[in-house]
């Protein structure tokens, strides 16, 4: 089986272009509409990677990190930041949370597979 990976994003077209990148290379993915989505599913499943947005309702990505960092079965998953924002503080916020990388969108799906490979393999 391939690796998993939680696509967490409020916008419908932004969660398929993402999830069809990286089908394409091979990785499993599930699909997340905000932070509240993603810990439901988390709750009955392992991923190996979890990209997030930043700006959502219900709960944003850095309140996801969080939440994430503080569940004993997957505070140790990575988590990658795939946002509009690009302000340093933001950054600054989203490593303190616990995200290992910030991609800024529009993406091109090269750069995305590219963290993502150096991230999990």
């Amino acid at each position: 089986m391939g690796k998993r990976i939680l696509v967490v994003d409020d916008a419908v077209s932004m969660r398929g272009l993402v999830s069809i990148t990286l089908k394409k290379s091979g990785y499993d993915v599930i699909e997340a509409s905000d932070g509240k989505d993603a810990l439901n599913k988390l709750n009955s499943t392992r991923v190996n990677l979890i990209i997030t947005d930043l700006n959502m309702p219900n709960m944003d990505g850095i309140a996801l990190i969080k939440s994430v960092k503080a569940m004993p079965g997957h505070k140790f998953v990575p988590i990658v930041m795939l946002t509009t924002e690009s302000q340093e503080s933001k950054k600054r916020e989203g490593q303190m949370a616990g995200a290992k990388a910030w991609i800024v969108k529009p993406f091109k799906p090269d750069s995305l597979l590219t963290v993502v490979k150096k991230i999990i393999g």
